[in-house]
């Protein structure tokens, strides 16, 4: 089998890996190497399922031993098998950047023969890259739970980032799916990556010109609708994640249904991509606008509004608090208005400092009205004509950001470049 059609099957069998983004690491390529790694991202494309990427995405190998039943590698799924020899990645990478085809690497892989073996596949990869070819650029790796850390260690140094996939929310979703792997055995080499990137820090602090481990920090994946797990679990996973690991971003990946197994969804059933959206609207409160878990979903609504967005749903189950001043409020309660984000909040604070805000200069500024106009005030006084009530926002809501996904929800998919076919997409009940 030639390289060629290597990368044909391994790139198909990594299209199902959704942590690729840009790097979030700045370096330039000193003197000698070639390649570099800008923190504003780098080239992106398209999947053949509408997700962006933006490196050369690919396995080592596809030829795995574990038998996870939602993945397309299982051991059991008669499909062609490839594995690359490290030269052959490694000058492959090196080709596509020469042509400006790519600016990185994302490297995963399959459990070939055990964790050990693999890692130091994918090890010898990346040293033939920086240390042969002098490439500079950035890589991506994935970390292989139940790998020696000694491994790790060595891997952490030759990419910028490193995630290790969870996959499953809980310890029973990964008994019944994947018995090959636990929750300890994810847990343990995440818990190694945030331990060396901390120590990591201290050195440079000490020592300009130490050398850096995974500099772009680390992530992880989390599949969902394979089980019927809730919204309340995965994001009470993804705060504890976040908390615990200082993980840099969980990703979100509605399962795509690919094999056919009675513990999974029906080979016609369409990936919640709704449920996979309002996730990472949720997770974006959760970083960066104050918000906690147990805040915007409970036991007793454990799914989020597939009719209207989280900070929305917040803010009418919060009505008592609102309206609040723009002139007066603090700048964590401007940030749970739904319509003002973190640049328009900052900008409220700066612009008050000089003069009282209007609705005109609100606008002005890039605070959504038609969202924020029902929770907020203008020195005291509401929008003209307007008329605030619970049933009016939240229609007025709903009409803003909702009613268009129902209309569509048979087409509800992310935007591709190619032919998508599946059956219509099921709305989440609540």
């Amino acid at each position: 089998m030639d390289v060629f059609e290597k990368l044909k099957i391994l790139s198909a069998a990594a299209k199902y890996d959704v942590a690729c983004t840009s790097s979030g690491v700045d370096k330039s390529s000193a003197g000698g190497s070639i390649g570099n790694a800008a923190s504003c991202g780098i080239c992106h494309s398209f999947s053949a399922d509408g997700r962006c990427i933006s490196l050369l995405k690919v396995l080592m190998s596809n030829a795995c031993i574990y038998n996870c039943a939602y993945c397309l590698n299982k051991v059991t799924n008669d499909v062609p098998r490839a594995t690359f020899t490290p030269r052959e990645l490694a000058e492959l990478t090196m080709n596509f950047y020469r042509r400006n085809y790519i600016e990185g690497l994302f490297l995963s892989s399959g459990i070939v023969k055990s964790p050990d073996y693999t890692c130091e596949r994918m090890i010898e990869t990346l040293k033939i890259l920086r240390h042969e070819y002098g490439f500079n650029g950035y890589i991506h790796c994935k970390a292989i739970p139940g790998a020696d850390s000694a491994l790790l260690d060595v891997l952490g140094m030759l990419a910028d980032r490193m995630s290790v996939n969870i996959e499953l929310p809980t310890q029973k979703s990964l008994t019944m799916l994947a018995p090959n792997k636990s929750k300890e055995a994810i847990l343990k080499p995440m818990g190694l990556i945030s331990h060396k990137i901390n120590e990591n820090c201290t050195d440079l602090v000490k020592y300009k010109h130490a050398p850096k481990f995974a500099p772009a920090g680390q992530s992880t994946q989390i599949i969902v609708g394979a089980t019927d797990d809730s919204d309340y679990t995965i994001l009470n996973l993804s705060a504890a994640l976040y908390k615990k690991y200082s993980l840099k971003r969980v990703f979100y990946s509605a399962y795509i249904p690919i094999n056919s197994n009675p513990l999974l969804p029906a080979l016609n059933t369409k990936p919640p991509l709704l449920r996979e959206h309002r996730l990472y609207q949720a997770d974006w409160l959760l970083r960066y606008y104050g918000f906690e878990a147990n805040e915007l979903l409970d036991e007793k609504n454990p799914n989020f509004n597939p009719l209207i967005d989280p900070k929305c749903n917040w803010a009418i189950n919060h009505l008592d608090i609102f309206p609040v001043d723009v002139n007066t409020v603090s700048r964590e309660l401007l940030l749970r208005v739904p319509g003002i984000g973190v640049r328009s909040a900052n900008r409220i604070i700066q612009a008050r400092r000089v003069g009282k805000l209007d609705f005109a200069g609100l606008k002005k500024i890039g605070v959504v009205l038609k969202r924020a106009q029902y929770f907020i005030t203008c020195d005291g006084k509401i929008a003209e004509g307007l008329k605030i009530t619970p049933d009016n926002a939240l229609n007025a809501l709903i009409s803003d950001s909702g009613k268009k996904l129902i209309e569509d929800s048979s087409e509800c998919r992310q935007l591709s470049f190619f032919d998508y076919i599946s059956a219509p997409n099921k709305l989440l009940t609540v």
